[in-house]
C-alpha cells in the first residue's frame, strides 16, 4: 500500500495513508456534509451538466455523484449532486455486510474462520453472490441493520434520505427486510456511501485495526469494469479500493484511490440509466479534470 502516513496515532497493522479524525473508532467523527466545499460542489455540478444527458438524469434523480478530496487530509472537500437520493445499489451494499461481519467477529458473535475470511474477500473483489449469500446468513439482517443505523456510524439515516441498506440474500428467493423508506432490498445514497470510505480511511469503522482489514479486502478489485476501466489507463500504478454493483439498468461504482501523484479521492456514482456503465467510466474522468483545477491542489496547498 502507499505511503500517504499523517496519522496523528502510529499503527504498525495500517496502510500508511490512513489519517485519523479523532477518537477511537466511530467516535466524535464529523459528518461528512461538514466538510462540504462549495467551489468543489459547484465545480462538479459545472463539469456534470455540460452533458445534457447527466443533466436530464440529475433532474430526474437517476444520477447521483459524491467526490471526497483527501489531498489535504487534515482539510478534507466534499462534494455531492443528488448525494441523499437514495437508488437500488446492487452489490454496492454488500460493503455494509463486510461492516457487520467485521463488528461481529470484533464482538466474538462470529470467528474469523478461513472460510469466512474467503467469503469476505470474493464477496467484494469478485462480487460473488454466494459468498454474500452466505455471510448475510451467518451475520443476520437484524445485526446488519443494527450496525448500519448505530449512531457511531449513521450509514443509514432517514433525516439524511437513508443510505447504505442490505435487506436481502443476493439470491433469488428468502425473507425480505426492506428499508423503511422506500422498501428497498440492497440500497445506499451516494453520500453514505462516501462517508463509509471516509470513515474507513480513518480507521473509523469498528476499529483501526479492523479498518485496515476492511481496506485491504476492497483493495485490487478482480472486477475490471466501470471506474476501474478508466483508472487502468488513466492511473496504472495507483492503488484502489472499490466496490460497485450492476442489475438492470442500475449501475454503481465506488472507489477510494490513490497513487504518489496528486490522487488522493473518493468517488461515488450511483445511476439508474442503461447506459451507466459508460457513464460511470466517463465520470472518472470529469471527476479527475475537476481535482487537478482546484487551488488545494496547486503549488503550497492549504
Amino acid at each position: 500500500m502507499l505511503a500517504f502516513f499523517t496519522s496523528f496515532v502510529a499503527y504498525s497493522q495500517l496502510p500508511d495513508f490512513v489519517f485519523f479524525e479523532s477518537g477511537p473508532a466511530g467516535q466524535n467523527a464529523k459528518p461528512l456534509r461538514s466538510h462540504a466545499d462549495p467551489q468543489l460542489t459547484q465545480g462538479l455540478v459545472d463539469h456534470l451538466t455540460k452533458n445534457r444527458h447527466w443533466k436530464k438524469l440529475i433532474a430526474e434523480k437517476k444520477m447521483s455523484i459524491s467526490l471526497v478530496d483527501l489531498k489535504d487530509p487534515q482539510h478534507p472537500r466534499f462534494a455531492s449532486v443528488n448525494g441523499n437520493e437514495m437508488m437500488y445499489a446492487a452489490s454496492l451494499p454488500k460493503i455494509a455486510v463486510l461492516l457487520a461481519a467485521m463488528e461481529a467477529i470484533e464482538n466474538e458473535e462470529l470467528k474469523a474462520t478461513p472460510e469466512v475470511k474467503r467469503d469476505m474477500r470474493i464477496m467484494i473483489s469478485k462480487s460473488s453472490n454466494q459468498a454474500a449469500t452466505r455471510m448475510i446468513d451467518r451475520v443476520g439482517y437484524e445485526k446488519i441493520a443494527k450496525v448500519l443505523t448505530h449512531p457511531k456510524y449513521r450509514l443509514y439515516d432517514e433525516n439524511q434520505g437513508g443510505g447504505l441498506w442490505v435487506g436481502k440474500k443476493y439470491a433469488r428467493s428468502g425473507k425480505r427486510n426492506p428499508d423503511p423508506m422506500k422498501g428497498l432490498s440492497h440500497a445506499a445514497t451516494s453520500d453514505q456511501v462516501a462517508r463509509f470510505y471516509y470513515l474507513m480511511a480513518n480507521g473509523l469503522l469498528v476499529s483501526p485495526e479492523k479498518s485496515s482489514e476492511m481496506l485491504e479486502i476492497m483493495e485490487g478489485p478482480e472486477l475490471h469494469h466501470k471506474f476501474v476501466n478508466t483508472l487502468n489507463r488513466l492511473a496504472p500504478k495507483a492503488t484502489v479500493f472499490r466496490k460497485s454493483g450492476s442489475w438492470g439498468t442500475y449501475h454503481s461504482d465506488s472507489a477510494l484511490v490513490q497513487d504518489e501523484g496528486w490522487r488522493n479521492y473518493i468517488l461515488v456514482a450511483l445511476i439508474d440509466d442503461p447506459n451507466g456503465e459508460v457513464i460511470c467510466r466517463e465520470l472518472v474522468g470529469v471527476a479527475e479534470n475537476l481535482l487537478r483545477s482546484t487551488p488545494s491542489l496547486q503549488a503550497g496547498g492549504r
